[in-house]
């Protein structure tokens, strides 16, 4: 059992518990955000109907730049510390404790979900979970996006705050088109201060 997802889970909640103020002063707004990142969303959200889930929420910041979008959305994440911070600063929007594995909504009742690295510790042999969840909730024809730290080869890496995993965006592309999503776009970005980036933006598939 050491090595369970439920056990990786408790790791990654304890370390950002430890570290949240930390994380919430260099991360915790937009201004830490990258233009092209700012951009990439806003576009993303313009092709969404339907209530939206932040999921890894955070701080909040993400779900309330959709919200001043126009967008019903709420926030849900793992770390108490990160939803109270979040239910404090936007008193106006709705954020949860909660891990993404069984998701507090009916089947086909999301417009989107937005997964802004926070799939990146999941363990490669447990992400194929959250992303079936995400495919479960999200109505046919809406769209996720999802962004996390880019690599040759599926690999971990040290963090900051427990270990991440690289993906390639090919390979990630395979695991999203598994789960039940088709594949829009990918996008890469390198530059110097920080890891080399990934997003990929997807339909859900209609059920057949």
């Amino acid at each position: 059992m050491e090595n369970s997802s439920a056990t990786r889970r408790d790791v990654v909640r304890k370390s950002y518990s430890a570290r949240s103020q930390e994380y919430a002063d260099l991360f915790g707004s937009m201004d830490s955000t990258h233009v092209s990142d700012r951009a990439l969303v806003t576009s993303w959200a313009a092709t969404l109907t339907g209530p939206v889930l932040d999921a890894g929420c955070g701080p909040g910041q993400w779900t309330d730049f959709l919200a001043q979008g126009g967008l019903a959305v709420c926030g849900i994440d793992l770390v108490p510390e990160f939803v109270e911070r979040a239910r404090t600063r936007y008193p106006d929007l709705s954020f949860e404790v909660g891990g993404f594995e069984a998701l507090d909504a009916k089947t086909n009742s999301l417009g989107g979900v937005l997964s802004w690295y926070s799939l990146i510790h999941h363990h490669p042999q447990d992400i194929e979970a959250p992303l079936a969840e995400f495919a479960r909730v999200i109505r046919p024809g809406g769209g996720l996006l999802v962004g996390f730290f880019e690599g040759a080869t599926v690999e971990p890496f040290d963090h900051a705050a427990t270990t991440g995993y690289r993906w390639p965006v090919t390979e990630l592309a395979e695991v999203l088109v598994t789960a039940g999503f088709d594949v829009i776009e990918t996008h890469t970005r390198t530059g110097s201060g920080y890891r080399p980036h990934g997003a990929i933006t997807a339909s859900r598939r209609g059920v057949e």
